[in-house]
């Protein structure tokens, strides 16, 4: 899952976006709405995390030009603000879910799985596959009945493989999905953590390479 994190008090904006990577989401981050704007335009999100008190653009505005794009980036507005009007404006704007200042990280967390689930073709929470079952709500994962240590990385890629339901994904597209912006396609990135998630997997290998297309989990 693809996160924008738009966020101008610098800090608050790291200790969030550092979470939900802990949580094996790929998260980019924007100070300002002209700049949310400009990642909006060249990458592709599931939850647009939007501070509502931006500076300069306003976070209304960018929720306004996101809805009249049509994008498919589910939006949750965080504010100071709490109060219903607030919520009730801030959802009349468009915006997918409202959460207010100060709230609990794993409240947080929630409602960016939920908008997630959302923002993609409804699948389970829980994916099998060759003997792997892959908890996504609870990030846990095991492989005939072994529990799996995985970072989050390598967890993040066994569920995009998992969802590919036995299609090839390629490198480009488990980029895209992973790893944050500026990440170059050209990185061995892909390839180790392949390797370190096959390693985990075991045998008999369920990660096969397509050589020149990508890799698939054969059952």
């Amino acid at each position: 899952m693809r996160v924008l994190l738009v966020e101008d008090e610098a800090f608050l904006a790291e200790m969030i976006a550092e979470g939900l990577r802990r949580d094996a989401l790929a998260v980019d981050v924007a100070g300002d709405g002209a700049e949310a704007l400009r990642k909006l335009q060249f990458g592709e999100y599931d939850v647009l995390v939007l501070d509502r008190d931006l500076p300069g653009l306003h976070g209304d505005e960018v929720c306004r030009r996101v809805v009249g794009q049509r994008l498919m980036t589910r939006i949750l507005m965080l504010t100071a603000a709490g109060n219903v009007r607030d919520r009730v404006e801030g959802l009349g704007l468009g915006a997918d879910d409202y959460l207010p200042k100060p709230f609990a990280y794993d409240e947080l967390l929630a409602r960016v799985l939920a908008l997630g689930r959302r923002a993609r073709p409804a699948l389970p929470p829980v994916l099998e596959r060759a003997g792997i079952v892959l908890d996504t709500a609870r990030r846990q994962a095991s492989r005939d009945g072994w529990h799996l240590q995985l970072s989050r990385k390598e967890f993040a890629v066994l569920e995009a493989l998992l969802r590919a339901e036995g299609a090839v994904v390629s490198s480009d597209d488990l980029i895209e999905q992973v790893w944050e912006e500026h990440t170059s396609y050209r990185t061995n990135a892909v390839r180790v953590t392949l390797s370190k998630l096959r390693a985990k997997l075991g045998e008999p290998t369920v990660v096969e390479t397509v050589p020149g297309e990508g890799y698939r989990i054969v059952s």
